[in-house]
């Protein structure tokens, strides 16, 4: 599993590069298989997942490279429908190569998707929107999801919540459908108005990515050489804005779309911390006490961002007063609070809310990841806490992460990663 050890007290200062988005190139790698030309993906985050998708692609029968943070998929042809169980549940992204892969092939068969301890995502959504473009989808033993359809039918549709993996799934099923697909109520991510940027650059007519009305015309094959540039990780992005608050550091986040992270930033700023925006850039600059922020309330974008509760929560930790965290999208995302209140953490959870009680000092200790983002939370903590923090679990942070101890090493973290 590895774990990181952490060494607190010192403040975060220089300049980071943030990597590309893993939520914007994993339905991206799916989409791939819509084309058989050569996809040439770049700014690619070197991650387990990004790493599991490449292996799924190279099952189905896809040629692929990965080097310098470039991706290269060639799927002229797909030899394989089924997903095999190992890749399917060690990640809950797997999930999105249901629409391609019905879209070109008109079957698959994969397992329910595994990943973090956070709580149930069902897939309800998905399946209820492919079935109505037409596909059989039943469970057989074991769990394994089989999908086919002899033909799939573009419709309209309005998803009962506006789920980012069904939103991607319909829209790459919808490429290959017969006539036009209408989402109502679609997720409004940056990572969404992602997908529809590179399905426009394989030629696909589809339009209202970002607003209530995501429209996608069916088309026939699509074999074209292209290339794409994945967009920024707005998560990490918040991550280490939190990092440079919770160290009383100064950081400097090359590569960002500011726009993407407006909800991260307006919290900070409640903090008490400075930020100065650039086109492409922002600098952080953190206060000795922070702030209590009297209530976050997580929602899809462009609300306050479930995937940065965790740490938001770390940082809250110390503030100064007390903060109301209500967490709205997953039962269990406060799961990794129990790790925290052992670094000395005054944190009261009821149900989906959270009461933070800020402390003047986090003690460093041995703490569990159980959860990508939970894990973060904890190496943010431990870059606060007096002495040394072990935080176990690292397989779950690299899901999410590239290269995170040397990105906080080279501003100024005292951190390692054993295996």
């Amino acid at each position: 599993m590895g774990k990181f050890i952490v060494r607190g007290g010192r403040p975060l200062n220089g300049s980071v590069k943030i990597q590309g988005s893993k939520n914007a190139v994993l339905p991206i790698i799916a989409a791939s298989l819509l084309n058989k030309g050569t996809c040439t993906l770049k700014n690619c985050p070197n991650l387990r997942d990004v790493n599991v998708a490449i292996e799924i692609l190279n099952i189905i029968g896809a040629e692929t490279t990965f080097s310098d943070h470039i991706i290269r998929t060639s799927c002229k042809q797909v030899k394989e429908t089924v997903v095999p169980n190992h890749l399917a549940t060690e990640m809950r992204s797997s999930i999105i190569f249901l629409g391609p892969m019905l879209a070109r092939c008109k079957e698959i068969s994969i397992s329910y998707p595994g990943g973090c301890e956070i709580g149930p995502r069902p897939i309800d959504i998905h399946i209820k929107a492919l079935k109505k473009m037409g596909a059989e989808i039943f469970f057989a033993n074991e769990g394994i999801l089989c999908c086919k359809a002899k033909e799939l039918i573009g419709c309209e549709m309005n998803l009962d919540y506006p789920s980012v993996g069904a939103t991607e799934n319909i829209m790459l099923a919808a490429v290959y459908a017969k006539g036009r697909t209408i989402i109502n109520n679609p997720a409004k991510e940056p990572e969404i108005i992602s997908l529809q940027n590179f399905l426009k650059a394989l030629g696909v007519s589809v339009y209202g990515a970002g607003s209530g009305r995501i429209v996608v015309e069916g088309c026939d094959e699509i074999d074209c050489d292209m290339e794409f540039d994945i967009i920024p990780d707005r998560i990490e992005a918040g991550t280490f804005m939190a990092a440079a608050a919770i160290t009383e550091g100064d950081l400097v986040l090359e590569n960002i779309i500011p726009g993407h992270i407006r909800p991260i930033i307006l919290k900070m700023t409640e903090a008490g911390c400075q930020i100065q925006e650039e086109e492409d850039r922002l600098r952080i600059m953190a206060p000795k006490i922070l702030k209590a922020v009297d209530i976050i309330r997580t929602s899809p974008y462009p609300g306050f961002p479930t995937d940065m509760q965790p740490q938001m929560t770390s940082i809250l930790s110390v503030a100064q007063g007390t903060s109301i965290m209500i967490e709205t999208v997953f039962d269990n995302r406060f799961g990794f609070s129990e790790e925290l209140k052992k670094m000395s953490a005054d944190i009261i959870i009821e149900g989906r809310t959270a009461v933070i009680k800020g402390v003047s000092e986090l003690t460093g200790t041995y703490v569990k990841s159980k959860d990508l983002r939970g894990g973060a939370a904890l190496i943010l903590a431990g870059l606060k806490a007096k002495g040394e923090t072990v935080v176990d679990g690292a397989v779950h942070i690299e899901r999410g992460y590239d290269r995170i101890e040397d990105k906080l090493r080279s501003v100024g973290a005292d951190i390692i990663k054993i295996d």
